[in-house]
């Protein structure tokens, strides 16, 4: 069985072809349908992920079995591996997951065994988001038509971000010379094997790619929510005119979304001529495509 847990776990020639593959998809070119089923167990809260699998899933033909985990036996005490059990033996083909615990895919992987479907990982805690890196290697590649020798910034609230770890690991080994910026108390120490953690405006104008993280006020501390102030992080740490105007012509702006206007992006930059980020979010389906396409070969050539 193949799954799609960790994208620093795959090949950096399959990353590559996954990404030339979900452009063409975005180009037009037609999937060949599947008649899997799916179901998309989301443990915390969701707009883009959840929604761009399910249109990616309708995309390739895909039958969707739903189940809302906070409706569904694990309600009464059923274990995920159990409800996992549960759905392969009623006929599911393959479940995507987001869940709070990090790494919750090894506990899986180690009790289920193949008594489950072939599992995508939609994000664990601050662990793993490997289709948001996906659609973002997707976009810079589009950008670009490479990733060797571009200059990318992650900015932000690195302590607590999944797509931080994804894509700073992934970046790295395609080539990238990635740096890191934000307040220093939400910077993570073993972040330093991919880049240095320097000033926000040091070697500005030389970047490629400015990739801005979400403060994530769920997961910092209630100490932190009370002292923390808007403005002053927007001066700080946040993507304003002065900024983006140092930016070197062709480069562009990301954000995994959603975003907080106004403070890791001024409101009038969010969709401004550099910004990709909504674009990001078009290219997020096409990723997910390629994601599930790929799971999928495994079964295809053992037929």
């Amino acid at each position: 069985m193949r799954h799609f847990l960790n994208i620093n776990a795959i090949d950096e020639r399959d990353v590559l072809n996954l990404v030339k593959r979900a452009l063409e998809f975005k180009s037009g070119i037609k999937p060949n349908k599947t008649t899997l089923t799916v179901s998309n167990l989301f443990f915390e809260n969701s707009t883009r992920t959840h929604s761009s699998f399910q249109m990616a899933e309708n995309k390739l033909g895909f039958q969707q079995i739903s189940v809302d985990p906070q409706h569904s036996s694990m309600s009464k005490g059923e274990s995920l591996v159990d409800t996992l059990k549960t759905l392969k033996a009623i006929g599911v083909d393959v479940a995507v997951i987001r869940h709070q615990m990090n790494n919750w895919y090894d506990y899986v992987l180690n009790v289920g065994g193949h008594k489950i479907p072939q599992l995508i990982n939609a994000g664990d805690g601050s662990g793993q988001h490997p289709s948001q890196s996906l659609l973002d290697l997707v976009t810079i590649y589009e950008q670009f038509g490479h990733f060797d020798g571009l200059h990318i910034r992650i900015i932000g609230d690195l302590m607590h971000s999944r797509v931080a770890r994804s894509n700073a690991e992934v970046l790295q080994s395609l080539g990238v010379h990635v740096t890191f910026s934000g307040p220093e108390s939400w910077y993570v120490p073993d972040l330093a094997q991919f880049g240095d953690f320097v000033p926000i405006d040091q070697d500005w104008p030389k970047l490629d790619v400015v990739m801005f993280l979400r403060v994530q006020h769920e997961r910092i501390t209630q100490t932190e929510n009370q002292s923390f102030s808007t403005q002053k992080y927007h001066n700080q740490f946040g993507l304003n005119l002065l900024r983006y105007g140092k930016l070197k012509t062709n480069a562009i702006v990301m954000h995994p979304a959603p975003v907080n206007r106004d403070v890791e992006i001024a409101d009038e930059l969010v969709e401004a001529p550099k910004s990709r980020i909504f674009e990001q979010m078009t290219n997020g389906v096409f990723a997910r495509m390629a994601m599930l396409e790929y799971i999928m070969e495994v079964d295809d050539a053992t037929d």
